[in-house]
């Protein structure tokens, strides 16, 4: 029972696997669009309820939509978790919708004792009312804090990381949970809280607290390291490039480099030194960059294995050497194919062409049917409002 981001990314690496995924949305209510709302951020790509920020998340998924505030669709879905086999039910809506949902754990495991039942939600079930979204937990969770020129605002990463991070946390735990099942024959129930997943990545920052880390140790460093230095954007004569020096040894290799000779003296040969003087070796680098083509400075980096790139725009990440062949795909109803982001891993027999994202509702009536439901009893439903 999916919205958003979160959940359709996780159930999105499910669906790449080759697993069937069914995603259910609310029937109509009258208050505004009908189902996801996601469904209708962004160009519109096929159809009105199928717009671009929607596409790439639910590619190679199943759509129904059932009304879980009657206790008749309520009852429907477990007939659909029983009588389809189902091995995974998934949600992201607050938990205190729960049990008016008929979703809560206890319910749907009592029906289905090997069922998996997973959530993610804002901050766990302890905290039911609080809802969820990513901008907001990257303030609460410091990223707006550590994200930023130094001494600039506050500011958002460029991607909805703990969206992302949340639904890898519940892939993992399902995949956990099967592993479990596997040996013990049981179910389990899985919460993600996306505040204390997106806490986990702390791990460079937090633990300083209490090691009696400066301010400016956990705080915005614009675009450099805040402990290895250098590492930084610098400019060139046609662009920018970053390198990131990551040990004494690289800093001898740089400095070895004839271009980059004179940056070097006895307080920069180590990293605490360096530190100290981390103004000046951004201003030193940045005098021998500008003089030179990215290219050309590139070229000199690769050969002392630096590690070091151009500044790439999302275009020309598309179509990087390493990656071009590993982006997955699916093809609009009119024939044209989307190239999307590459799975995360490769997985041998995993999909790479995924059917395109489904209408608001188009399986409804075939899962019904393949549940056991006859014509009369499914119009019926329809009748009344609960299924679409």
């Amino acid at each position: 029972m999916e919205q958003a981001l979160s959940l359709p990314y996780a159930t999105l690496r499910f669906a790449q696997l080759g697993w069937r995924v069914i995603r259910i949305e609310a029937t109509p209510s009258g208050g505004g669009l009908p189902g996801d709302p996601n469904r209708y951020i962004g160009a519109r790509v096929a159809d009105e309820d199928r717009r671009s920020y929607f596409i790439a998340p639910n590619v190679g998924k199943e759509a129904i939509a059932l009304n879980l505030k009657d206790e008749r669709g309520q009852r429907l879905l477990v007939r659909l978790i029983r009588e389809l086999g189902v091995d995974v039910f998934c949600c992201n809506t607050v938990p205190s919708r729960y049990r008016s949902l008929g979703i809560e754990p206890g319910r749907l495991r009592a029906a289905c004792p090997e069922l998996i039942w997973g959530g993610i939600s804002a901050m766990g079930p302890d905290w039911p009312e609080v809802p969820g979204y990513d901008p907001v937990i990257q303030a609460m969770a410091g990223y707006m804090e550590v994200t930023g020129e130094r001494g600039g605002r506050p500011m958002l990463t460029g991607i909805p990381v703990i969206d992302l991070k949340a639904g890898d946390e519940l892939y993992a735990a399902v995949m956990h949970a099967l592993l479990e099942r596997q040996e013990t024959g049981t179910g389990a129930e899985i919460h993600v809280s996306m505040l204390q997943a997106a806490a986990s990545w702390l791990i460079t920052v937090l633990p300083l607290v209490d090691l009696g880390c400066r301010d400016e140790e956990i705080t915005r460093a614009g675009n450099e390291h805040r402990k290895f230095v250098p590492t930084n954007v610098y400019p060139t004569a046609d662009g920018y490039v970053f390198l990131a020096i990551g040990s004494d040894v690289q800093w001898q290799r740089l400095t070895a480099i004839p271009k980059f000779a004179g940056i070097a003296n006895e307080v920069r040969t180590t990293n605490e030194g360096r530190n100290a003087e981390r103004e000046a070796i951004h201003a030193d680098i940045g005098a021998v960059t500008a003089a030179f083509t990215a290219d050309e400075i590139l070229a000199e980096l690769r050969r002392a294995t630096i590690a070091s790139t151009r500044i790439r725009d999302i275009r020309q990440v598309r179509v990087l050497e390493a990656l071009r062949d590993k982006l997955t795909r699916t093809t609009l109803p009119d024939g044209r194919v989307v190239h999307m982001q590459p799975m995360a891993v490769d997985v041998e027999g995993a999909k790479c062409e995924l059917g395109f994202s489904p209408r608001y509702g188009q399986d409804t009536r075939r899962v019904l049917a393949e549940a056991g439901l006859g014509a009369d009893e499914v119009g019926a439903l329809y009748g009344a409002g609960v299924v679409a």
